[in-house]
C-alpha cells in the first residue's frame, strides 16, 4: 500500500514539473525535440495515471447510485461495509450464473410496473434478496412470497391472504402491492435509502431510530444487523448485474445481447 502510495505521488509530481518545464519551453520553436520530447512524457504520465487501478477503483466508485442518489463511498465505513458485501457475489465467490438468469428472466417486468408508480428502478432487486425470486419461501416470522410481505401487510395492500389463497405468490399482483406500499414509504420519509430501509425494518422502527439519534441519514444511523445491511446488499446485487465483467461473470456478460432479447419477448 505504501509503494502503491509513493508511486502515485511520484507520477503526479512528475506530471507537475514536466507541465513547468513545458511552460517554461514555450520560447521554443514548435519543432524544438526537447519541447516534443517533454509533451509526449506528459502524454505518458497521464496514461499511466488514468489505468492505475486506484485511479479506476475511484472512477468507477465515483458512479455508484441508490435510486439515483450517489453513495458516500469515500467514507471508509461506506466503504468496508460495502465491499464486504460485494465481494460475497463475486464470482469467484458464488460459481453460478443463478442469479443472473433470474434476473434476465423477472427484472425487466418488475421494473416495468415499479415505474408506473414512479418507484427508482433500483428497488427491482428487493425480491432478490428478499426471496431469491422464490415464491414458495416464508421466512421464521411469516413473510412470504416474492417480495416477503407480512400477512397483515400483504392484506393491507390488497392481497388475499388466508389458508386456501396467497397472493404474495402472485408475481404481478404481489409487485403491484410492493409498488404501492414502496410509495407510501416514501411519503413517510422523502427519501428513497430510508425507503429501502423501512421496507426492512418496518416504519415505527425506523422512525423511532431517527427520533432517538437525531440523524436521517442511512449511511450515519446505527441498526440492526439486517438493516444495517439492507442497501449494501441491493447496491452489491445492483453492480453484479449491471457489471457482470467487472465481477467475474463474464460468460454472462459475452451473451448479454441474448439475455436482453429474451428479456424483450418476456415483456410482450
Amino acid at each position: 500500500m505504501i509503494r502503491k502510495k509513493v508511486l502515485s505521488c511520484s507520477i503526479v509530481l512528475s506530471v507537475l514539473l514536466l507541465g513547468n518545464l513545458y511552460s517554461q519551453s514555450s520560447t521554443y520553436s514548435k519543432r524544438d525535440p526537447i519541447k516534443k520530447a517533454v509533451l509526449e512524457q506528459i502524454k505518458r504520465e497521464k496514461r499511466a495515471i488514468a489505468m492505475s487501478p486506484e485511479h479506476q477503483k475511484s472512477a468507477y466508485y465515483n458512479s455508484i447510485r441508490f435510486a439515483n442518489t450517489p453513495v458516500p463511498l469515500k467514507v471508509p465505513s461506506v466503504e468496508a461495509k460495502f465491499e464486504k458485501y460485494l465481494n460475497r457475489l463475486t464470482y469467484r465467490k458464488v460459481q453460478s450464473y443463478d442469479l443472473h438468469n433470474k434476473a434476465a428472466k423477472h427484472l425487466p417486468k418488475i421494473a416495468a410496473i415499479l415505474k408506473s408508480y414512479g418507484i427508482p428502478e433500483d428497488f427491482k432487486y428487493i425480491p432478490l434478496i428478499e426471496s431469491n425470486l422464490n415464491p414458495t419461501v416464508t421466512s421464521h416470522k411469516g413473510a412470504g412470497g416474492y417480495w416477503q410481505f407480512m400477512p397483515a401487510t400483504a392484506r393491507l395492500y390488497g392481497l388475499t391472504v388466508n389458508g386456501k389463497v396467497d397472493e404474495r405468490r402472485d408475481f404481478v399482483k404481489s409487485t403491484d402491492a410492493a409498488a404501492r406500499y414502496l410509495k407510501s414509504l416514501y411519503k413517510e420519509f422523502g427519501d428513497w435509502t430510508l425507503v429501502a430501509a423501512a421496507y426492512n425494518v418496518g416504519i415505527g422502527n425506523l422512525r423511532g431510530s431517527i427520533r432517538r439519534q437525531g440523524t436521517s441519514n442511512y449511511y450515519k444511523l446505527k441498526l440492526n444487523r439486517e438493516t444495517g445491511s439492507y442497501v449494501y446488499k441491493l447496491l452489491s446485487v445492483k453492480q453484479v448485474i449491471e457489471n457482470p465483467n467487472k465481477h467475474g461473470f463474464k460468460r454472462y456478460a459475452e451473451n448479454k445481447d441474448k439475455y436482453q432479447h429474451i428479456n424483450e419477448s418476456n415483456l410482450l
